[in-house]
């Protein structure tokens, strides 16, 4: 086993920040070397922040350093196709922010070059890595439920993104409901084979969202090679909180998994009843974002695949793509996966 996996960050925003604190905190085996942000003056605060000795506005100091064995990829999506290759042609073992590429056409061309090159990449699914997630996958493996018969998918937030990260998000489907996509097969141990989806701007505010093909509520309809079927409900505009709950039905009972509960605390007045709600997904994913973390570190050292990977990348990108064009034609997409890694 590898004592230390010398680790870079690139791109310093809200999520890059977290990974970079994860792992210098929270990882054991990860050593943080280096950060890279191209906006001036973010590498070298968050390197003075968090004891860093080395940072730059160039990610190409990062990529090309030979003392570096992996690269945490948190810049743009539109980036993350040409990040991955020149990471994996500089040898470094590679976690990159869903989604794998901006584009499904450069997905396969990212891949080669990932395998060409040998080495690890993990795609930044993190809901996999959500305690009550992996507990229900323990389970439905275990056979608690029997046979998985019906997947059922619910994230809706509050929190509308402005417009210029509408302009560049790629759509709800891309953006949002994607990580519920790739829950629905790794869940169900199945592969999706038709998608069909709808989609509206339910608030008048939101109208802006015309000119990008984008809308505020959104719904997919899954079915999977075993005949099995499923949905998935996104929402950008609950005003109540921040919503994730899933549920696989089987031939033998049902998971429920995920809470709108903040505490599980209720106050009882004269008034009634209430309880805290989750406010936002930092606080609803903060562990599964330092356990993806864990995760990829102790894969590296143990020389083991992680439970997300790059062919995982792309299929669910290949549903997301295939409920954009489902929503936008009005009809139903078939798609042809086989049964890859689950």
């Amino acid at each position: 086993m590898k004592e230390s996996i010398r680790t870079a960050v690139l791109g310093l925003g809200r999520l890059g920040y977290w990974h970079a604190e994860n792992l210098v905190s929270k990882v054991k085996g990860a050593q943080l070397v280096s950060v890279a942000d191209p906006l001036e003056g973010r590498a070298e605060q968050v390197a003075r922040e968090l004891g860093v000795n080395k940072w730059s506005q160039n990610p190409n100091d990062v990529l090309e350093d030979d003392n570096i064995d992996a690269v945490v990829i948190v810049t743009p999506t539109s980036t993350h196709a040409d990040m991955i290759k020149r990471a994996a042609k500089n040898g470094k073992q590679i976690f990159v922010e869903k989604p794998l590429t901006h584009a499904l056409e450069e997905a396969d061309d990212v891949i080669q070059v990932i395998q060409e090159h040998n080495v690890t990449c993990q795609v930044g699914f993190m809901r996999r890595f959500d305690p009550a997630y992996a507990e229900a996958k323990r389970r439905i493996e275990a056979g608690d439920i029997g046979k998985p018969l019906y997947f059922k998918a619910v994230s809706r937030d509050g929190n509308v993104p402005p417009e210029e990260f509408i302009k560049h998000s790629g759509g709800i489907f891309l953006d949002v409901a994607i990580h519920d996509y790739d829950l629905a097969r790794y869940l169900m141990g199945q592969e999706v084979t038709s998608v069909t989806s709808t989609g509206n701007i339910l608030m008048q505010s939101n109208k802006f969202m015309e000119k990008y093909n984008d809308v505020d509520q959104a719904m997919t309809y899954l079915t999977f090679d075993s005949g099995a079927a499923g949905d998935v409900e996104t929402m950008r505009i609950a005003p109540y909180a921040y919503d994730i709950r899933g549920e696989v039905i089987g031939t033998e009972g049902s998971i429920q998994i995920g809470s709108m509960r903040y505490h599980d605390v209720n106050i009882l007045t004269s008034k009634g009843s209430t309880h805290n709600l989750i406010p936002d997904f930092p606080t609803r994913f903060k562990d599964a974002y330092s356990l993806e973390m864990v995760h990829f570190i102790d894969c590296l050292r143990e020389g083991k695949k992680p439970i997300c990977t790059e062919v995982d990348g792309k299929v669910a990108l290949e549903i997301a793509a295939a409920a954009t064009k489902s929503f936008v034609s009005g009809e139903t997409v078939q798609l042809n996966n086989k049964l890859i890694t689950l």
